[in-house]
């Protein structure tokens, strides 16, 4: 199964007064990870859009762990869930880089939804990206 690392520094945007990171960054991060995700499986989001296909997020969760702070050089590890048949899941860890104990943990759930706004089921496409994600060997 590909799990996928994808790395981003923490700016002192993303913190609050004290310097510690403001809860709706991770979900920020999540993002970045479900698209560094794409690109490693050798597409992306605007690619799957450009066919029609939209994924916006049904369910979003995130488990706080440990604090992170400015400065904090983060690496966001994602894979997806294998046993959703209509639409994606991801899950998601993030750890501060050379800690191996999670900072975060949680997921994205996802519908897919054509470009007329409707639910439709994943297309071809999407489910082999999905099948070659969970039995590939990277």
């Amino acid at each position: 199964m590909i799990k996928h690392s994808a790395e981003c520094r923490v700016i002192y945007g993303d913190t609050d007064g004290f310097g510690i990171v403001y809860h709706a960054n991770y979900f920020r991060w999540f993002e970045i990870g479900r698209a560094e995700f794409f690109r490693a499986l050798g597409t992306s989001y605007k690619e799957i859009t450009e066919k029609g296909v939209h994924l916006p997020i049904s369910e979003a969760y995130c488990k706080f762990i440990k604090a992170l702070k400015y400065d904090d050089i983060l690496l966001v590890e994602t894979k997806i869930d294998g046993r959703v048949k209509g639409g994606m899941k991801f899950d998601f860890r993030i750890f501060v880089k050379g800690d191996e104990t999670p900072s975060a943990t949680g997921f994205t759930r996802h519908a897919c939804v054509g470009d007329d706004k409707k639910i439709i089921r994943p297309p071809k496409f999407l489910l082999d990206l999905v099948k070659n994600s969970l039995f590939s060997d990277k």
